[in-house]
């Protein structure tokens, strides 16, 4: 019995954690509806999420592409399809590649920064001192950063599809011999709104996941820098976690869109 007891604490303690995520997000999404909004808070979020993130979501998008042109070259031979190379590369990044590795990368990169920044904030007791200054956090540290990331992720994606996209045709024209006007031409052909949209609708559903799982351990990290180091790493994983799992609802949900 000693084991089912474990396995009900454990799922207790998850439901009860899930519960209180969620309860964090509706609260950090909504606090700035009543004002006041913080609008330098917010568009230096922007910043560092956004426009600081598209080098690394720029170089993951072009040498994803240019690998997976030649995957997608490789296995079409053995079929003699090798002419739908540009639809299926087209398609594959912008349904999935793009939003998921873009999501990826800001996860890496801020979420553990929005941890790491709260959590030293919490632990150097600057958070209590703002409630005691009548500044509430939710509006001055985490409503701004959850609207900022989900509002850049879809550009970041955006980008991303564009940048991932040129890299498979950098491949096929000078590698694999494809007439350039023909890649471009099959691409813009072939995609469809829907796939651009349900990748962008993919990308700020991530944002909104991956700005909650950074600043809802960072907030509520305690013992000071082992503390906090724990929530960045906790952050980190909980982040890719979640863009994966809810990667595969939003696909079984757009596929029919």
């Amino acid at each position: 019995m000693n084991i089912f007891a474990g396995i009900g604490r454990t799922t207790m303690a998850s439901l009860r954690e899930t519960g209180q995520i969620a309860n964090f997000a509706r609260r950090g999404a909504f606090s700035w509806v009543s004002g006041p909004f913080y609008w330098r808070a917010f568009f230096n979020s922007l910043w560092r999420i956004g426009f600081a993130s598209l080098p690394v979501v720029g170089l993951t998008a072009i040498f994803t592409g240019a690998a997976l042109a030649l995957n997608i070259y490789d296995g079409s031979l053995r079929f003699n399809a090798e002419t739908f190379l540009p639809q299926i590369l087209g398609v594959s990044i912008v349904r999935e590649l793009g939003p998921v590795l873009a999501a990826l990368m800001v996860a890496g990169r801020c979420s553990s920064a929005m941890a790491a920044e709260i959590g030293t904030m919490r632990v150097t007791e600057q958070i209590d001192a703002m409630s005691t200054l009548a500044v509430e956090p939710f509006k001055y540290l985490i409503a701004p950063r959850i609207l900022a990331t989900t509002l850049a992720l879809p550009v970041l994606v955006l980008i991303a599809d564009i940048i991932g996209v040129y890299g498979g045709y950098l491949v096929s024209v000078y590698a694999l011999d494809f007439s350039g006007p023909i890649y471009v031409r099959n691409i813009a052909e072939f995609l469809e709104n829907r796939d651009v949209i349900s990748g962008l609708i993919k990308a700020a559903v991530f944002g909104f996941l991956i700005a909650t799982m950074g600043c809802y351990y960072g907030y509520h990290s305690r013992g000071g820098a082992q503390g906090v180091g724990a929530a960045t790493r906790t952050a980190v994983v909980a982040a890719a976690v979640v863009v994966l799992a809810s990667n595969y609802f939003m696909t079984s949900l757009l596929v029919e869109f």
